[in-house]
């Protein structure tokens, strides 16, 4: 997650800096829709590789993330690249408030867990998913397309980390190659402290945003106590930990 939020902060930046200052929303358009690809493309793979090999999803992912960082070094010679002034509009997207009040990013926010909460509880598709999820082998006789719902679950999540890194670039006014390092660690204890299960077949995107306000309160009040940053790695740690064993005994 963090290594592709990084390389498509870092594709969307090179995008809007290819004309300058122009101002036009057309190459805004152009510029955010190449990054989105980018993070889908990684998806894909991701995906296609899962589904199509034996190979174990966390070497794949493991993998990937390591190209993944190593793209995003490549541009600019791994410096950071300053997002032009014109851009307004994208700047918006992680500084902007809506009615002077709501933050753009919240409201980005928002709407993807609603969209997501109804992919995946009103949906074909989101029934395919949490039948996989619960019993792999029940779902193939029953003849659901596990490679292509896997695949398409990939490109999804690449996308939406592809949102993320666009929100991050605009908040730090540039793209940074080095941002999202330790992201992985905060996506998962915020879908495990959720509710979802690691055998698959139980959890909700409420669950999930429930965790991330969680893992966020949890990380603000350490970092405002003045808890060194190496047992706030720890403190997140143990609570996945924690909440994985909590699976496991609701699970029996």
């Amino acid at each position: 997650m963090g290594a592709v939020l990084a390389v498509v902060g870092t594709t969307t930046v090179f995008m809007l800096g290819l004309h300058g200052d122009a101002q036009g929303l057309g190459w805004l358009v152009v510029s955010v829709l190449t990054g989105l690809a980018v993070g889908a493309a990684f998806g894909a793979a991701n995906g296609v590789c899962a589904a199509k090999t034996k190979m174990p999803a966390f070497i794949i992912t493991l993998a990937t993330m390591q190209i993944a960082r190593g793209a995003a070094y490549r541009f600019n010679n791994a410096q950071p690249m300053r997002i032009p002034d014109s851009q307004t509009a994208f700047l918006a997207v992680g500084n902007g408030r809506l009615f002077n009040t709501i933050p753009i990013s919240v409201v980005i926010m928002l709407v993807v867990f609603v969209l997501a909460a109804v992919l995946l509880h009103r949906s074909r598709f989101g029934q395919h998913l949490y039948a996989i999820g619960g019993n792999r082998e029940a779902a193939r006789f029953t003849g659901i397309p596990i490679a292509k719902v896997e695949i398409l679950v990939y490109m999804i999540c690449g996308a939406l980390a592809g949102v993320a890194g666009m929100i991050n670039a605009s908040q730090l006014y540039s793209a940074e190659p080095a941002s999202g390092i330790g992201f992985e660690l905060d996506a998962i204890a915020a879908v495990v402290v959720g509710g979802t299960s690691f055998t698959g077949g139980i959890g909700g995107m409420w669950g999930t945003l429930i965790g991330a306000v969680i893992i966020g309160i949890l990380s603000k009040g350490l970092n405002q106590a003045g808890v060194h940053f190496s047992f706030q790695y720890m403190i997140k740690g143990l609570v996945i930990l924690a909440a994985v064993y909590f699976d496991v005994r609701r699970r029996k």
